[in-house]
């Protein structure tokens, strides 16, 4: 029975998480470290100073009366303060005199709750909406950073670090990224969204405001040129098509007028906004857009369509291909000094900043989001900030935690030693004059 209870002691001990050992407080200056020290050393001196005082001047006056009864009774009150003052000021880091007198060593002993006050003190005291508020609207954030970014270096340095970032974030995309992307995420997003509705109505917004009709106007017009600037590659062409048996001559004369009525039509729908040819474009366009909302078959063609495209292996190969021309421009520009992505960066941070310098409200709108974001990272964040403080101070060892608490605050402590003496002696001498008087 003892050893199986011992078996499932072990066991259980052996289940449960271990708890993380104690931690060290390390030391941000040595240096500052040693000048507290000397500090703290020079105030105990101080204070043990004034209590020997006080012990020398209380056993040199013992007995008398009159006046050095008054110096002995302020020199005894002295020496009560002043230890009573070393006790309590000792008691909060460690046993007086290495006694385990009860309620002393509080921080070694109580450090967890220290580390619970004193998140529960930040908590309730700074991470609060109003203080929150009040603190970044006294920041004026807006401003500095108009003023920041007005000068030229600045502002300078500022797209220098964005451009450095961007490099690094480019590089560090690689084809098989994007090939994942296009495969994992887009494709499928493209083949479960009809696209026929999309290019419906794609189609009619772009018919009602006439947009293709600038579209039209370039085809015409550089097609026009082409056929006055190749009229033998036109003439060519028609000719590999003519009958082997028609006389060159015809073929020639044929091909000419072709040519003339061809560049006479051109001009006719480039000059005319309302040519047959346009109403018909126009007539076809609206009809595909009515049948890609409305015909089922219109439909379903153009989704096979897209399914064919989707499926073809060279999807992934051309957008592999964009990304890299697109990333190597990208590339060139940024990491030109003067090249035009920089350039704009910075024409766009000095216009902002002109417009945060004259702008009154932009600024009290930026500021007021700033201050909205503080307060919703706050409101969701701020309890595991203020835990970061108990988790941290549980952690430390308790003893080290009270040798670097007192080296940092220790030196002022001493004060209340050394006013415990001397505010002791002011209520002995009190205290023995209104003996004097009643008796």
């Amino acid at each position: 029975m003892a050893a199986t209870s011992a078996t499932s002691s072990a066991r259980s001990s052996s289940s449960s998480p271990p708890s993380p050992p104690p931690i060290s407080l390390i030391t941000p200056d040595p240096g500052m470290d040693e000048a507290r020290r000397r500090g703290l050393r020079r105030m105990r001196t101080v204070a043990v100073g004034l209590l020997l005082l006080a012990a020398c001047v209380y056993a040199a006056t013992l007995g008398r009366d009159g006046f050095w009864g008054f110096v002995n009774a302020g020199a005894e009150a002295s020496m009560v303060g002043a230890i009573a003052d070393w006790f309590a000021v000792t008691a909060l880091f460690k046993h007086p005199l290495g006694l385990p007198i009860p309620h002393t060593a509080l921080v070694p002993k109580r450090k967890d709750e220290l580390g619970k006050g004193l998140e529960e003190f930040v908590g309730e005291n700074f991470l609060q909406e109003d203080i929150i508020r009040e603190r970044v609207a006294a920041a004026t954030i807006s401003a500095r950073v108009g003023a920041w970014l007005a000068e030229p270096a600045h502002a300078r340095r500022v797209v220098d670090e964005v451009a450095e970032v961007a490099v690094i974030a480019l590089g560090k995309v690689r084809d098989d990224h994007v090939a994942d992307l296009v495969t994992h995420a887009l494709v499928p997003r493209f083949r479960e969204e009809p696209i026929s509705p999309l290019l419906g109505t794609t189609l009619m917004e772009v018919l009602r405001d006439d947009l293709h009709h600038g579209l039209v106007d370039l085809a015409v017009d550089e097609l026009h040129s082409w056929l006055v600037d190749n009229p033998e590659t036109f003439t060519r062409v028609l000719e590999e098509r003519a009958p082997w048996w028609a006389p060159p001559k015809l073929n020639d004369a044929v091909t000419s007028r072709l040519h003339v009525q061809a560049l006479a039509w051109l001009e006719d729908i480039r000059d005319d906004p309302h040519h047959r040819a346009r109403e018909a474009l126009d007539s076809m366009l609206g009809q595909l857009a009515h049948d890609l909302l409305n015909d089922e078959e219109t439909v379903r063609r153009t989704e096979a369509l897209k399914e064919r495209l989707l499926e073809h292996p060279q999807v992934v190969t051309t957008a592999i291909s964009l990304w890299k021309a697109m990333r190597s421009a990208l590339l060139g520009s940024i990491r030109d000094p003067e090249g035009a992505v920089r350039q704009r960066l910075l024409a766009e941070l000095s216009a902002f900043a002109e417009q945060l310098r004259d702008d009154a409200a932009l600024r009290e709108r930026l500021d007021r989001m700033a201050a909205d974001l503080t307060v919703f990272a706050v409101e969701r964040y701020g309890a595991e900030v203020t835990t970061v403080i108990t988790s941290t101070i549980e952690r430390w060892d308790g003893k080290e935690a009270a040798r670097r608490i007192e080296l940092h605050v220790g030196r002022d402590l001493q004060f209340i030693r050394i006013n415990g003496t001397i505010v002791g002696g002011l209520v002995g001498v009190l205290i023995h004059a209104i003996s004097v008087l009643v008796n």
